[in-house]
């Protein structure tokens, strides 16, 4: 009787031990950088813009001569980042991954979620990767309400949804890793929500 209990208790430990060697696959948890309009602590700010928190929002209206930018304090390599924003129809903003030089951002040294419902050229307004990945034709507009972005960077596969439809699904192995960063250029932006899980 005390061998089965034995035996017993060595099959659960395996079963919890395989349980947990598992875990790992499904991806880390999710960490808001962002929660109604709390969390600019992780972030820095580079060039001029008015960031402040309004009705539960971060929000950014007006700025210097330059685009300015909200630029993470960590770096990240393989993730899923959700964000709620609003955005003007005339703003012109983006959420920048695997940022190359926390302190000039550029669509060159990181990767651009574009939201530019006015650009000149729609090609890579909203809903693209400025100068990877062109965005669909007709061009989502995000002007006027509320819209959630899922950005998934995997090794050089890159996966962007607006308002739960796949607008971005590329490969590209310039960019490994590096910080994130929300951008004022024009018109109102406004982040409520933006959360990160490492994958």
């Amino acid at each position: 009787m005390r061998r089965f209990s034995i035996t017993c208790l060595v099959v659960t430990a395996l079963v919890a031990a395989l349980s947990g060697c598992a875990a790992p696959g499904a991806g880390g948890q999710w960490t808001k950088l962002i929660d109604a309009g709390k969390g600019i602590e992780n972030f820095n700010r580079v060039d001029e813009a008015n960031w402040s928190v309004v009705d539960g929002a971060l929000q950014a209206t007006e700025g210097g001569k330059v685009a300015a930018y909200l630029v993470s304090k960590a770096s990240y390599k393989d993730f899923m980042l959700r964000a709620e924003f609003w955005s003007s129809d005339d703003a012109n903003s983006g959420i920048f991954v695997r940022c190359q030089e926390p302190g000039k951002i550029t669509d060159e040294n990181c990767y651009e979620a574009n939201i530019f419902d006015q650009r000149p050229d729609p090609t890579y307004g909203t809903g693209a990767i400025v100068k990877v990945a062109k965005a669909p034709d007709p061009m989502p507009k995000a002007g006027g309400k509320w819209n959630t972005y899922e950005i998934t960077a995997q090794g050089t596969r890159l996966v962007l949804v607006l308002n739960g439809v796949k607008t971005v699904d590329v490969k590209d192995d310039k960019l490994a890793s590096g910080p994130i960063a929300l951008q004022w250029g024009r018109g109102t932006i406004k982040f409520r929500s933006l959360e990160i899980k490492p994958l």
